[in-house]
């Protein structure tokens, strides 16, 4: 094996392990859970009703939870929070309703925090039509979200792969090359 094959071999490892052991200690995060089942149950919380797009902003004191109702008339797999005002690598996302968090930088400079319930294997999961939910938006070691900041939501939209599914795919990709090129020179001998 090569020189140039062992150094990439080793600069794809180490990017899996990044990519899938990333910490955000001190980051802001956002936490996105159930507030309830229908619209009665937001009355002492004034929850918004909201459908596949909206938009909402964060507390001004960067941290605090809204609460919404979803009127949209179709359950939710998948949910796309759109904003530019912290980077991606510094947001920490959790939810109980969906399955997986992602954050990813768009080309335009914005940044999308994607949840999904998965390819069906979360199927009572998501958020259901007429459900009410919460986002919270907290601070961590002083490292808050912007007070003010407007966030667009997308439900329904097109799905985003895991960071861990990205590195699992460019090792295969990788193992792939590299057999095509031992089985290329065993019949060139």
């Amino acid at each position: 094996m090569k020189l140039s094959q062992i150094c990439a071999l080793a600069f794809l490892m180490v990017l899996g392990s990044v990519m899938a052991f990333a910490d955000g200690i001190g980051d802001p995060k956002v936490i996105i859970h159930g507030a309830g089942t229908t619209n009665p149950n937001c009355a002492d919380r004034s929850c918004v009703d909201v459908g596949l797009n909206f938009k909402f902003t964060v507390p001004e004191s960067g941290s605090g939870t809204l609460f919404f109702t979803n009127t949209s008339g179709q359950n939710w797999n998948s949910l796309a929070l759109i904003e530019k005002g912290v980077p991606a690598a510094d947001i920490k996302c959790h939810s109980d309703l969906f399955h997986s968090c992602t954050t990813e930088t768009l080309k335009n400079g914005s940044v999308e925090i994607f949840l999904t319930t998965g390819n069906g294997e979360w199927p009572n999961h998501g958020i259901q039509n007429g459900q009410s939910f919460e986002i919270t938006f907290s601070c961590v070691q002083k490292s808050c979200w912007p007070g003010g900041l407007t966030v667009g939501g997308h439900a329904n939209g097109a799905t985003v792969p895991e960071p861990g599914t990205i590195a699992l795919m460019v090792t295969g990709v990788g193992a792939l090359v590299s057999r095509r090129k031992m089985w290329k020179n065993r019949w060139n001998c």
